[in-house]
């Protein structure tokens, strides 16, 4: 199973293969640009060729792209909702010129207006997105916070159904869907909430796992990370996640917290300590 760490573009993308090397990454995510403001600097081609050169030559794979926090495609606010739109696109084109296959996004927030309101703007958002580039986008499963799109499978599904479109996947995030109520901290929970999944979405859908412990309970809808195996699924759930066929098929990228507990390269050894030999 791949696994990586989200590093950081400081300085250079470029320099983001480098940081994920030093990791022990086999695969890695970054944002692209600033994750906290509309602004977006171009990409030069040199910039994006050296990016390109030393993928290749690192032999990671994937490379994940992830979109900025400000977007919501489920926002009623029309600015809000043209910018969110404008920056999906853009990120789309980003991927075209870095050669990042996966693009992950978060679904939003509809504000108030109801989850069928939020749902049809973010199937309008998507669908105003290119069809023919290579990149494909992953809608992320969230913990249900209020107002949310995406802390129950069906939310992805209808979305997905509604779309029919062979370039828009699934990114699973641990953290999130426990947070949002499903358990995965044993076998036989584990493998009740990827049937559920199954049944609402397809398990050929799913192409990314963010693997994140978590530090909210089950069902606290807290999106709070946490160091593999120190969280509230812990050791044995993180064991059971690593050990289910469908997951374990996908690339995993961690989000977990960097402090004087542990760092990146030490999750990642402790992911890589719970996987099935």
């Amino acid at each position: 199973m791949r696994m990586g760490v989200h590093v950081s573009i400081a300085g250079s993308i470029d320099k983001a293969v480098d940081r994920a090397l030093e990791r022990g990454c086999d695969a890695f995510q970054i944002f692209s640009r600033n994750p906290r403001g509309w602004k977006v600097k171009e990409i030069s081609l040199d910039v994006a060729s050296a990016f390109a050169s030393k993928l290749e030559r690192s032999k990671m794979a994937p490379a994940v792209d992830h979109m900025p926090y400000l977007p919501n495609l489920a926002s009623p606010r029309e600015d809000i909702y043209e910018r969110s739109v404008e920056t999906l696109i853009g990120e789309l084109d980003r991927c075209r010129l870095l050669g990042i296959p996966y693009l992950v996004t978060h679904l939003g927030s509809h504000l108030g207006q109801g989850r069928e309101a939020g749902l049809q703007r973010i199937v309008s958002a998507i669908s105003r997105a290119p069809d023919l580039c290579k990149t494909v986008i992953l809608l992320e499963t969230t913990a249900g916070t209020k107002n949310s799109i995406g802390g129950v499978f069906e939310d992805i599904g209808e979305i997905l159904e509604a779309l029919d479109r062979d370039d828009v996947g699934v990114c699973l995030d641990t953290c999130h869907i426990f947070a949002a109520g499903y358990e995965v901290r044993t076998e036989d929970g584990l493998e009740n909430t990827m049937e559920r999944f199954d049944d609402c979405i397809g398990l050929s859908k799913l192409k990314l796992i963010h693997l994140n412990d978590s530090k909210g309970g089950l069902g606290s809808r807290m999106d709070r990370h946490e160091h593999i195996g120190l969280g509230q699924i812990g050791e044995e759930g993180i064991r059971s996640i690593l050990r289910h066929d469908a997951i374990r098929r996908c690339p995993a990228i961690l989000e977990t917290p960097v402090d004087e507990r542990r760092d990146d390269r030490g999750n990642l050894e402790a992911a890589r300590g719970l996987l099935p030999s």
